[in-house]
Order: structure tokens, then C-alpha cells, then sequence
């Protein structure tokens, strides 16, 4: 039996959004997507040939970023199964970490002639990132009492947030002071950063994996257990159909993440692409976005505590919703600015806040990482249809604009849901 509100396990529990945050942050949200769309735009053109086909080049990096989530989506489930019964979850967990690692150390040899290599980089990396979060995200209600979720969850964020910009500085730093270093070739530092990043997730991983149990516990195995993965996942969506209130918040998580991941991995190849930003100006908004993040976390963990989780999850959608509509008018850096400040102040708090709600609201049971398994499939299917969608209209329109749009209206649902959630808790029903 795992002992629950350990500080020492919590602690190394959180480090590990330290130090896998650096790929949310480095390689996905800052310093890859402008490196990429720079390398990528050939003769000032930014259509690129991929596999025989001409495609804008953000349009592919966002499928190929939505397929790679698809492939979690579809194995998370046997991996899951496995590791139920053989009490094994940290070593999936670590499976998938040195996975990701590997991957965004190979990012160094991507160049912009070898666009393949550099995609596939960056979908390996982005698997091992999905990845070992399904086993990360089980192991909170194992290891925390109910009342402590919110806060614990909103910490592991906030370690992410204040690692990933720490080694963002970095990178950073060594980048707009490359004349001084005496380095002539412009890519070189860029694709250290993605090798310093391969090697931060790497070594800091460890001060998690050192502390957190091997397993959160070990079934008896029933029947062929390599398919139990998706059978659990069929016996928890029948179960939903007895928990109205959880069966009516994933769809509202299903709708809503899908647009906030969306922007999330997108926002820098709007910056660049639509609004012409500098690579600095691209940086510093991203940073400040971070920090923001930061005090959203614990500012939307504090609403929730006020208020509840649904209302909170309510005000948190509707910010997003006037995000989109803003972003479609987007013109100067300014704009981008403060665009980056609304979505820095709800990123955190939203994600923080979903984890936590979820783990309130299951059922108490020994299947803790089935149902998570049920959440983080839902999540990378929602992550998968957003990117590849944005992804496709971007090819269609040639503007990232118009995919914005798109994405508002996957709040909308996300928010109907919602609202529906929050009147079905006024009005209690005996079904659960």
C-alpha cells in the first residue's frame, strides 16, 4: 500500500514535470517551431515537399504532431493493461521518458534539408512525452487524499513551469549572444538547445523515478491481459453510463482540450507565420506566458476551492472562447502580447484544474490507472482531431487564422457541456 501525503514522494513526483516540461516548452511552444518554419521556407515560399506532397509546411508539423498523439491514443491502453498486471508503471513510465529524451537530442541533426528526420524527431518525442503522462498522471490519487489534489496538481505545473523557463533562459541566452560566442553557423545553437533538452529530461527524471514506487498496486491477470487495456476501456465507458455527471464532464474535457492543446502547440507558428514576430519577441511572449501560467495554476486552484471545479472550468472556457475570436484579429505584437497573457493566465489553471476534477470525480477503486487510461486516451483523441483539423485548414486557407476560428467553436461545445454539468450538481441525481 502506497502511504498517501508523503513530501518526499510528492516532491519527486512533481520534479517530474520539471523535467519533462522543457519539451512542452523548448521543443513544442518556443525555440523547434520558429527554428522549424525558418529552416522550412524555401525561397521564401512556406509549401515544402513531404513524401511526394506539397503541403504548407506548418500544416504537416501540426498533423504529424496530431498522428503522433493518435499513436498513444491507440497503444496507452495495452501498456496500461501490462503494467496493472505486472506492477510495472514506472518502468512504462521511464520507457517512455528516455524515449522522448532520445528523441529530442536527435533533433540536433535536423537541419531543414532533412525535414523526414526532423518530423520524426519531433513525433518521437512528442510520444514519449504523452506517453509516460499516462503513467505520471495515475500515480496522483495513489499518492494523495482527495482534499490535497488540486493543490498537489497545480505544484507538479508550476515545477514545470519554473524548470522549463529556467533552461529556456538558458538556451536563450547562449542563442541572441551567438556573434559573441564567435559562432558563425546560425542552426548550431538552436539544435544544441533540443540536445541540452534531450539531456535535462533525462538526468532530472531520475529524481522522480528514485522515490515513486514501482508500481501504485499488482491485479491477478483475467483471461488474455495484453487486450484487457481496451476491454477496461469498453467496461468504463459502459460504466459512464450509470455516472451521468463524469459521462458529461469528459465530454466537456473531450470538446474543450482539444482547442486548448491546439493553441498551445500552435501559438508560436502563429506568431511567426501570421504575425511576422522576431524571434526574441516570439521568446519573450512565450516566457511571460509561462510565469503567467504559473499564477493561473494556483489562481484557478483557488476558484475552485471558492467557487467549485465546474464554475472554474466554466470561467476558464469562456476566456478561451474570447481568445479565439481575438486571435483572428491579430495584427501586431501587441496583440500577440496580450493574447499570450489570457492564455498564459487560463493554460495552467485548465490543465491543473481537468487532472484534478477527474480524480475527484471516478469512482474509488484499485483502477486508478484504467481510468486514467480512459482520460489520457480521450485527451490524445481530442489533441489528435484538433491538430490534424487545424493542420488541414491551415493546407486549405494557407492562414492559420481561419483554423483558429475553427478551434472556438470546440469551446463552445466544451462550454455546453460544462453548463450542463453544473446544472445536473444543482440538481443531484440518485444515479450517482
Amino acid at each position: 500500500m502506497i502511504p498517501k501525503n508523503d513530501k518526499k514522494t510528492i516532491n519527486a513526483w512533481a520534479m517530474y514535470d520539471w523535467s519533462n516540461s522543457v519539451y512542452s516548452l523548448v521543443i513544442s511552444s518556443a525555440i523547434f517551431p520558429a527554428y522549424y518554419n525558418e529552416v522550412t521556407r524555401q525561397s521564401g515560399s512556406s509549401r515544402v515537399e513531404f513524401l511526394g506532397f506539397n503541403i504548407e509546411n506548418t500544416a504537416i508539423y501540426s498533423i504529424c504532431l496530431g498522428l503522433a498523439f493518435g499513436t498513444v491514443a491507440l497503444v496507452s491502453p495495452l501498456l496500461s493493461s501490462i503494467s496493472d498486471y505486472s506492477g510495472t508503471h514506472k518502468r512504462f513510465m521511464r520507457f517512455f521518458c528516455y524515449l522522448g529524451a532520445a528523441a529530442c537530442a536527435a533533433l540536433f541533426f535536423f537541419t531543414g534539408e532533412n525535414l523526414e528526420l526532423g518530423l520524426l524527431g519531433l513525433m518521437l518525442a512528442t510520444i514519449g512525452y504523452a506517453g509516460s503522462i499516462v503513467f505520471y498522471n495515475a500515480y496522483l490519487p495513489a499518492i494523495a487524499t482527495e482534499d490535497r489534489q488540486d493543490r498537489i496538481s497545480a505544484r507538479g505545473y508550476a515545477y514545470g513551469y519554473i524548470g522549463s523557463t529556467t533552461l529556456l533562459v538558458l538556451c536563450l541566452g547562449a542563442i541572441i549572444n551567438q556573434e559573441r560566442l564567435g559562432v558563425t553557423d546560425d542552426t548550431l545553437l538552436p539544435r544544441l538547445s533540443f540536445l541540452v533538452v534531450g539531456l535535462w529530461w533525462f538526468g532530472f527524471a531520475h529524481l522522480t523515478f528514485r522515490r515513486l514506487p514501482q508500481g501504485i498496486y499488482r491485479k491477478r491477470p483475467e483471461g488474455h491481459y495484453l487486450l484487457n487495456g481496451y476491454r477496461e476501456l469498453l467496461k468504463i465507458w459502459r460504466t459512464l453510463q450509470s455516472l451521468p455527471r463524469l459521462k458529461i464532464y469528459l465530454l466537456a474535457f473531450f470538446f474543450y482540450i482539444m482547442g486548448v492543446q491546439t493553441v498551445m502547440f500552435m501559438a508560436a507558428s502563429f506568431g511567426e507565420k501570421e504575425v511576422h514576430l522576431e524571434f526574441t519577441q516570439l521568446i519573450v511572449t512565450i516566457m511571460t506566458l509561462e510565469y503567467v501560467a504559473i499564477a493561473g495554476a494556483f489562481l484557478f486552484a483557488w476558484l475552485s476551492k471558492r467557487y467549485g471545479n465546474v464554475p472554474a472550468l466554466i470561467l476558464a472556457v469562456i476566456i478561451w472562447i474570447g481568445i479565439c475570436i481575438g486571435a483572428y484579429f491579430i495584427q501586431t505584437a501587441y496583440h500577440f502580447y496580450t493574447a499570450g497573457f489570457f492564455i498564459g493566465l487560463v493554460m495552467g489553471g485548465i490543465q491543473s484544474l481537468s487532472r484534478s476534477t477527474y480524480s475527484k470525480m471516478i469512482p474509488k477503486t484499485e483502477n486508478n490507472a484504467g481510468y486514467f487510461s480512459f482520460y489520457d486516451v480521450c485527451e490524445k483523441v481530442a489533441m489528435m482531431l484538433g491538430l490534424v483539423s487545424f493542420g488541414y485548414l491551415d493546407n486549405l486557407f494557407g492562414s492559420m487564422r481561419n483554423s483558429i476560428i475553427a478551434l472556438g467553436v470546440w469551446f463552445v461545445f466544451g462550454l455546453i457541456f460544462l453548463i450542463r454539468l453544473q446544472y445536473l450538481n444543482l440538481r443531484p441525481l440518485p444515479a450517482d
